[in-house]
């Protein structure tokens, strides 16, 4: 079981090593995750973008760019076009989103002649380590579905233990959060948790997995405060997978653990053919490397799943 980006970073360069492809990749601290990634792990980088900027930054700030290969582009929409050709001919095992809108990049993932589309539903997966929690912590969708249905919800679900099982975590504890412990008919999220938590017990997600909910965040991350509101449950306190009710809730857990809890972070969207490396413009430079060692992990590990 990996618990932490040490751990993650040391098996993502043991073994076979995976070719990145980034879309649109004239920005400062991609460039300087990917040349470093490129020293740890990584036999092959591939950048696609203005070459003119590329190299302008890097001569700029000092990154080492050497034996990485540049393919100019100076339309963001054809360089994320191009990005997603690449893997598609197998020149390139996972993509990585640069300096372009999601919404130009994910049309290019998204096409259905010439995307990167496996059938089912895309979903942002983040990887947190708090220093006050014991393990990894999974959140998903705190980046793409705005407010999911019960269907939607039961895809993030597989999306996210697909990537746990890649992280080699078994039992596998999935919080469906919400704002209380009782089912409310008024409060969807606790509606839903319960219809997830039923479908868990029927083995619906697996043997190994565990889903219980609805579950407020207190419940979620602590022990104790489970033992004092009196909830008897097997994921309170040690939950690998919180499933977000919608994408506001998602998205301030991840920044605050981010911003105000020195959490590091690791992100990418499952459900293509490969994993999708798709980081914010405020995520540093460290979280932004956290996230090419995940995408390379997966695309590595997965294929013997």
């Amino acid at each position: 079981m990996i618990k932490n980006f040490e751990d993650l970073a040391q098996r993502s360069t043991a073994g076979q090593t995976p070719t990145l492809v980034v879309a649109a990749a004239a920005e400062l601290d991609i460039l300087k995750a990917v040349s470093q990634a490129k020293k740890n792990q990584l036999v092959k980088v591939i950048l696609i973008g203005n070459r003119q900027d590329i190299m302008k930054i890097s001569e700029s700030e000092k990154i080492e760019l050497k034996d990485i290969q540049i393919i100019n582009s100076e339309d963001v929409g054809a360089a994320c076009e191009k990005a997603v050709e690449m893997v598609r001919e197998g020149q390139a095992d996972f993509i990585m989103k640069g300096l372009v809108d999601t919404s130009i990049f994910l049309k290019a993932v998204i096409n259905k002649t010439h995307g990167l589309m496996a059938g089912g539903l895309l979903s942002s997966v983040m990887v947190l380590k708090i220093s006050t929690y014991h393990k990894f912590l999974i959140l998903s969708d705190g980046g793409m579905i705005i407010s999911p249905d019960l269907e939607k919800k039961k895809g993030i679900i597989k999306n996210a233990l697909d990537l746990a099982k890649i992280l080699e975590i078994n039992p596998i504890k999935v919080a469906c959060l919400a704002a209380k412990e009782k089912v409310n008919p008024k409060m969807q999220a606790t509606v839903d948790a319960q219809a997830l938590k039923e479908l868990g017990e029927t083995g619906y997600f697996g043997e190994d997995v565990i889903v219980d909910g609805p579950m407020a965040m207190d419940l979620v991350v602590s022990k104790k405060a489970a033992k004092v509101k009196g909830y008897v449950s097997n994921v309170a306190g040690d939950a690998d997978i919180i499933l977000a009710p919608e994408i506001e809730t998602g998205n301030a857990i991840i920044k605050i653990m981010t911003h105000l809890g020195n959490a590091q972070l690791a992100g990418v969207v499952m459900g293509a053919r490969v994993p999708i490396v798709l980081t914010s413009r405020s995520d540093s430079f460290e979280n932004k490397l956290n996230s090419i060692a995940l995408g390379a992990y997966i695309a590595t590990k997965g294929k013997s799943l």
